[in-house]
């Protein structure tokens, strides 16, 4: 077959299952990813190969891979796909009170409760009918595969150099303060640079695989090594680990505060001059033009501004 009739047959379905068989390189996943049966999807992975000429997926003894040319094809048909997105929705206008659209974050679970409670409120004011998906973002997820094959439309994250490969604002900035048990001696008298240097701290799992977190590279520019007793998988299982202790857990006042309601918990100033913690939302490209998706990054930028002039 030749390389125009090629062009011709090849259309945005193709594409679609060419870019995820890429990512999964498993035609029953795909398949589960597409809500299509593996029959179906096999059958396209055998039209892609007659139209593109080559076998695209090649077994070896670690599962499926791509060919070379599979590799370099892949960036033009995530493009291709992202340009059509972008012309199917240019002038159309979004509706969010009649709209049944599936959007989807990404955040890690130390976000302010305040700041997410605020964009569940306002979405459901503003999309009732349509479904907000919530995604805990851990330490082998990677977040910036899945925003450019949409599986998440924005992530919510506080590194402390952004990714430079996708569009960003800024959120919300927070304070950085140390917690600890509403009876811990240093609830009384505060905390000096030695005493975070010497006090036992429960520090959270890293979620992400590719950035250290801005408390932990300060700490580090400052040489300064604290003792991390209890490693805590979920951050907001930290506050709970405090009471009837002498941990300490560094974290930002909009979180402290939050849980300083629920607990007997006290909320010191921190003795080192951390920069402010700033949350940004990051999307890809292939978003950038969408009206929902603006939408979306509106009203989160509008949360972020209510939660800091509340002061929550």
């Amino acid at each position: 077959m030749s390389t125009r009739r090629g062009s011709e047959t090849l259309d945005t379905y193709l594409l679609k299952v060419f870019s995820i068989l890429m990512a999964e390189r498993s035609v029953s996943r795909t398949a589960l990813k597409l809500n299509q049966s593996q029959p179906a999807i096999s059958v396209a992975l055998k039209n892609l190969r007659q139209i593109l000429q080559d076998p695209l997926l090649v077994r070896e003894k670690g599962g499926m891979v791509p060919t070379d040319r599979a590799l370099a094809i892949l960036e033009h048909a995530r493009t291709a796909l992202s340009s059509i997105d972008s012309m199917l929705e240019a002038g159309e206008a979004f509706e969010p009170d009649s709209s049944r659209q599936v959007f989807r974050i990404g955040s890690p679970d130390y976000l302010a409760p305040a700041f997410a409670a605020s964009v569940v409120a306002r979405f459901r004011r503003e999309a009732p009918h349509a479904r907000l998906v919530l995604h805990a973002l851990g330490p082998d997820f990677d977040f910036e595969h899945s925003l450019a094959e949409g599986e998440l439309d924005v992530v919510i994250g506080n590194w402390p150099e952004p990714p430079d490969r996708m569009h960003l604002s800024v959120l919300l900035e927070d304070e950085i303060v140390c917690m600890v048990a509403a009876d811990h001696p240093l609830a009384r008298r505060g905390m000096t640079l030695d005493d975070y240097r010497r006090v036992p701290h429960v520090v959270p799992t890293p979620y992400s695989i590719t950035q250290r977190g801005m408390i932990d590279t300060v700490l580090t520019s400052l040489r300064i090594q604290r003792e991390e007793c209890v490693e805590a998988q979920s951050f907001m299982l930290a506050p709970y680990l405090l009471p009837g202790t002498d941990l300490v857990f560094t974290t930002t006042r909009h979180f402290a505060r939050y849980y300083t309601e629920l607990l007997p918990l006290a909320v010191l100033e921190s003795p080192i001059e951390f920069p402010p913690m700033r949350f940004y939302q990051l999307w890809h490209a292939r978003n950038h033009h969408a009206p929902s998706h603006q939408w979306l990054r509106h009203m989160l930028g509008d949360c972020g501004k209510a939660v800091l002039a509340r002061g929550d």
